[in-house]
Order: C-alpha cells, then structure tokens, then sequence
C-alpha cells in the first residue's frame, strides 16, 4: 500500500474589536473595527490567499489531479470574503471544481464551545455546514474543531453529530512513544477515526521556514521530501497540519515560501509517496489502538493543551462571564444578538489575553493587535458588559409587551 501525505490547511479571520471604553457601555452598540477587519484581510488576500489559491490550482492541473489538499474555513472568515474579498470565495469555488480539495467541518465562529456548552458547540457546526453547502456546493464529512482542540468526550459528541474522522495533534504527552503516523480512534466511540498532526515537519515550514538560526534552513524542497520519505519508513500517513496563511502572510513571498511548495508535490511523487485527503487516509488505513485523551489537547504552543486561550485567571473569567449569558441571548430570539454572542465566541478574544511569554511568547505577540493582555482584556470586558446590557434590555422588552 502506498504512504501517503495529507495536507490541511486552516483559514480563519477574526472579527477585531474596536477600542471601547468604559464610558461606551450603554452608549454605542458599535463592537467590531472595520477598518482593521477590512484592511487586514485584504492584505492577507493579496499576500495569500489569491496567490495561493492560484498556486495550489496550477499544482492540482500541472500533477493531473495526483495532487491534494484540504481546507477548513471558518464561518466568520467567509464572512469577510463575501464583505471585503469576494475574488477570495471564487478562488475557494474553483479549487472546490476540481475535485481534489476537500473542505472541512468546524465551528462557524472559530469557537471553544466544545469546553464549555455541547449545546452551542452542536449548534455552531451545523450552522458551518449549512454555511458550506450554501456557500461552496459542499456537505463537509470530516471534523476539525478550532485548534485542533479535542478529548475523548468531545470526540464523542463529533461522533454522536454523524462524523466518522476527526483532526487533532500529534501531542507527545497523548502519544508517548507511538507515532502520528498511524489512524487512531477514539476511547469512547471507536467509530470515529483520527488523524494527528505531525507537529515537527508541519511546524519545520509553517514556524521555521524563514528562520536563518534554525539549523535546518534553507529548507529546500529536496530536503523536506527526503524527510517526508524517512518519516514513512515505518508510518502509514504524513499528516501535515497548519495555518494556510503561512504562505505569503507568516511566511512571506521574498522568503521563498511559494517556490517551495511549487516544487513540492513533485518531489513528494517522485519518492512513489502520494497525496491523500483526510477522507481518503481514513478510508485507505484501518486505526491501530484507541487513543486516551482524558483532558483537552490542542495544537498550540509547547503544551499542546488549552492554555493559549484559558491559561490565566483574565481568560477564565472573560470565558465565564460570557458563556453565562448564553441562555439569556437566546431567549431573547434576536438574531442579531445571537450573531454578535457568536462573533465574541472567537477563540482570538481570549488569546489576545495570553500572559505567556519565553519561546511561546513571540508567536502570540505577531497574532495580537494590543499591547498588552490586559488591555485586551479591559477592552473585550467593556464589550461584553455593553453586551450584556442589550441582552438584559431585549428580555425586559419582551416581558412588557
């Protein structure tokens, strides 16, 4: 049987909040900086994903199909797209046309809904789906919750919701000695079948590429095929994993980003390694063991578990004092305060909030618009106090009439 590499791709654009101060709440139910929401995703548009995309469909044509990818897109990203880049949809929809790109189930909101309400989290995936099927003709059979982010009760529920393979990390602690390489299921429900992200030769391009003081630079296509190669010596499936904007955006265009993935699916062919889909890897291996993740795992910084977003007492309590309202937001049946409840879902609110620093610590400033945590979480508070107040007001409105 032949070994395979698997290529997903993460895109997702967050809803930036605008500067609001204290003496805003119950003044001005305007949350979002649109002007930083526009500017940045048509900069990553034309840096990425127009780019990319066009990339991606040569390489797709030019490997008569041989080569393959996936994608999952968030809801709120397409949101922007239709918004600010609508040329980026039409990319997505003719890689969508040829048959080789399949496009992944997720959370609408880039949301951690999974840690805190089922209810929400069943709610948010199906909204994505339907978005999917409107949007780009397609009905998403496998799941990718936001950062990977997973358990063996979450797990669970993705099966219970009628998905049969799930993304997640190849964390070292989960795993010990076994490899990533392998399709793993789940310690509840053995119908769902995983596939864990090699963290190591996805983060050697997505972190590492441009960087001069890693021993490994220049990464040439050559060299990462060859280490593509020996990782398959004794795995099934090479699952590579990251965020699409690491072509052109992390990884800028005068870095060389974009001659090495031109060169790359012909490489990895020629080593007689193929391409596969999350869907075809599940289908093509059978699982080796159940995999035992009793606490959430995710895909970010050394710990590969949750702290990125819930890791201080900031973040908690902004989590908290949110998911608390969710009953009242909706009983109110408003839909514009269940989109926005939504939109302060985004996992991004809660990493702005991060006080990590050392190795982690550059990464999270490079994503982060504040200058500090503590302004990011002043600011998301007086949102969501503002917030709260509408809520409160629509339920009081509702019982008058």
């Amino acid at each position: 049987m032949n070994k395979s590499v698997c290529f997903y791709f993460q895109v997702h654009q967050p809803d930036r909040l605008r500067q609001f101060r204290f003496f805003d709440i119950g003044n001005d139910y305007h949350y979002l900086d649109d002007f930083a929401n526009r500017t940045i995703v048509r900069r990553v548009a034309e840096r990425c994903y127009l780019p990319a995309n066009r990339l991606l469909r040569e390489l797709i044509v030019r490997n008569n199909g041989a080569f393959k990818v996936a994608f999952s897109i968030s809801g709120v990203a397409v949101e922007q797209f239709q918004r600010y880049a609508p040329e980026v949809i039409d990319s997505f929809k003719d890689l969508a046309a040829t048959g080789c790109v399949e496009f992944l189930s997720e959370t609408y909101s880039h949301s951690l809904a999974s840690l805190a309400s089922t209810d929400e989290f069943k709610k948010q995936v199906k909204q994505h789906a339907d978005l999917m099927k409107r949007v780009f003709g397609v009905k998403p059979a496998v799941f990718r919750n936001t950062e990977l982010v997973y358990s063996d009760a979450i797990g669970a529920t993705v099966a219970e919701m009628g998905y049969n393979v799930m993304l997640t990390e190849g964390a070292k602690h989960i795993l010990g000695w076994k490899s990533p390489g392998f399709v793993y299921a789940n310690a509840v429900n053995p119908r769902l079948k995983l596939l864990l992200r090699n963290f190591n030769l996805s983060d050697d391009i997505a972190f590492r590429f441009s960087d001069k003081g890693w021993p490994g630079w220049p990464l040439t296509t050559d060299k990462f095929a060859d280490w593509a190669q020996a990782a398959l010596e004794k795995d099934d499936v090479l699952n590579l994993f990251m965020d699409y904007e690491t072509f052109g955006e992390h990884q800028r265009s005068a870095s060389g980003i974009f001659d090495f993935l031109n060169a790359l699916p012909a490489a990895i062919l020629a080593r007689g390694i193929d391409f596969c889909t999350p869907s075809e890897a599940a289908q093509r291996y059978q699982p080796v063991a159940p995999l035992h993740v009793p606490f959430p795992i995710s895909w970010a910084d050394e710990e590969r578990d949750t702290s990125a977003w819930l890791g201080n007492e900031l973040q908690e309590e902004a989590f908290n004092k949110l998911y608390a309202l969710e009953g009242d937001v909706y009983k109110t049946k408003d839909d514009n305060l269940i989109a926005m409840f939504r939109k302060l879902q985004e996992s991004d609110h809660f990493y702005y909030m991060c006080t990590k620093f050392f190795s982690d610590g550059s990464v999270h400033s490079y994503f982060n618009p504040y200058d500090t945590p503590y302004e990011a979480f002043i600011n998301y508070m007086n949102v969501l106090a503002d917030f709260e107040l509408r809520v409160k007001d629509k339920l009081k409105a509702k019982k008058s009439k």
